[in-house]
């Protein structure tokens, strides 16, 4: 099915975007997908360079006519998010993505498609290896690690670039400028407990949360979906509240940037209890179905027995999951400046509990610095009181907005006359490389847009076919009207 993804159109975008997805390109093990695009350039003739972390720039001359033209650097991301659905058997580290086209679709396989941000890098290779569209100076710059940390971007060379206007291809609404975005913040609790064995007398059960949509960390956060590792805690809160409740195992959640989709805790109780807190745990379970019977229709929610092992004690496993239920999750303030913008948010994204080893991991995320600040208070206030070791990392800038932007004033106006309509031009709640490339390079005039991306950072992730048509016409046209030098 892969190789119907190449007769679409346009042909040279979709080839590369075929070509690009039978690389391995997993966050941090960006090896072979560099010397891919190393190897691309090669082929071209086209100047090609590495800095020290790993990003990869091409340069190319502008096309006849366009030499008076500000150099333009177009920027995507090579890595991508790995994601599969539970039952499906794939390598993300060997395995190239098995695409499939769906009417307007193009997904894959039970697994992430790799859209977010293959098809604009796929776009800017279309653009280097073209014969025939006409564009000004290019510095196509392929960032590494940006699903993980933005190290490429935080790390980038400061002399290798000599580019005036940034048009970063990352953003997955086909009616949208970005002309800011929020930075964000990694949020890691560990804690090592006690175990105790307990004697004979108690039951020992699985309960498992899967079937949610899960998505993107900060473009889905205001939509209300289900975050296992929440539901899964609040069905152990209600067992709890008829007995003592031993925690055994805590698995949930994977990627800091992606809705947790599953969840699976272990518990044991006392047998004498079990029929009260089966009944509390069924009450419970029909609560939530009822309460995500509209936004999550594949929401499964299950109990089995399950082998014994030892276990926190009461205290401890009532305190964790109080500690669970209070972190906060989800949106934590809307931009009192922009409509319909969510200024700050955390995603309860990972919790491992195994062999009394604990460790909690969340994305804090704000435009605001000062908001950023008391929203990581907030979490870490909550992990300490439970006696965890908070550790803050991979810290970046958001983007500040500017009206006063040439490229901006171009790309509207090309927009209003392709498409008969206004773009909407506004500032989003994903992190965009765009606010750390502007600290390394502060005079850069930038603007983002993308074509239509659903579902990203999860199995359900595709990109709407007519949409990708779309955007490269439109990516064309800016590149023919870039002001002169």
């Amino acid at each position: 099915m892969s190789e119907l993804v190449r007769s679409l159109e346009p042909l040279t975008l979709w080839n590369h975007f075929a070509d690009l997805n039978a690389v391995p390109r997993p966050s941090k093990k960006e090896e072979r997908v560099r010397q891919f695009m190393v190897d691309f350039a090669k082929t071209l003739n086209l100047v090609v360079l590495q800095d020290d972390i790993g990003n990869v720039i091409i340069k190319k001359p502008a096309s006849p006519g366009m030499e008076d033209r500000k150099t333009v650097i177009l920027q995507s991301h090579l890595d991508m998010v790995h994601q599969k659905n539970n039952d499906t058997q794939f390598d993300f580290d060997t395995q190239g993505i098995e695409m499939e086209v769906k009417t307007d679709r193009v997904t894959a396989k039970g697994t992430t498609l790799g859209a977010d941000n293959g098809i604009g890098v796929a776009a800017i290779m279309a653009i280097l290896s073209s014969r025939n569209v006409a564009h000004p100076p290019i510095e196509a710059l392929f960032t590494i690690d940006e699903e993980t940390g933005m190290t490429g971007a935080k790390q980038l060379d400061k002399t290798i670039l000599t580019g005036q206007i940034l048009l970063n291809l990352d953003t997955e609404e086909d009616d949208e400028i970005d002309i800011g975005c929020a930075g964000g913040i990694d949020i890691t609790g560990t804690k090592t407990y006690t175990l105790e064995s307990l004697d004979s007398g108690f039951e020992t059960k699985k309960l498992t949360v899967k079937g949610l949509k899960g998505g993107h960390s900060g473009m889905d956060i205001h939509k209300g979906l289900g975050n296992a590792n929440k539901i899964i805690t609040r069905l152990m809160d209600a067992m709890q509240k008829k007995g003592v409740v031993h925690l055994q195992e805590f698995q949930g959640g994977s990627l800091r940037n992606a809705i947790p989709r599953e969840a699976v805790s272990v518990v044991r109780f006392r047998e004498s209890e079990l029929e009260n807190i089966m009944a509390s745990f069924e009450r419970c379970k029909s609560a939530i179905e009822k309460e995500y019977q509209s936004l999550e229709p594949n929401l499964s929610i299950s109990i089995e027995d399950a082998a014994s092992k030892e276990v926190l004690n009461g205290e401890d496993s009532k305190h964790l999951i109080y500690m669970i239920l209070g972190i906060q999750n989800g949106v934590y303030r809307w931009s009192p400046d922009f409509e319909d913008l969510v200024e700050a948010s955390n995603n309860l994204a990972r919790i491992q509990l195994s062999d009394g080893q604990l460790e909690v991991a969340c994305l804090t995320r704000s435009s605001v610095e000062s908001v950023k600040d008391d929203l990581k208070a907030t979490v870490r206030g909550v992990m300490e009181l439970n006696d965890l070791d908070v550790v803050f990392s991979g810290d970046y800038p958001g983007w500040e907005p500017r009206q006063d932007s040439d490229i901006l004033n171009v790309a509207t106006s090309i927009y209003t006359d392709l498409f008969t309509q206004e773009p909407r031009v506004v500032a989003c709640h994903a992190g965009l490389e765009c606010g750390i490339l502007g600290e390394r390079y502060p005079d850069l005039d930038m603007i983002s847009f993308g074509p239509n991306i659903r579902g990203a950072h999860s199995p359900d992730e595709y990109v709407e076919i007519r949409s990708v048509q779309k955007f490269w016409k439109y990516l064309l046209e800016i590149l023919k009207n870039v002001p002169k030098a």
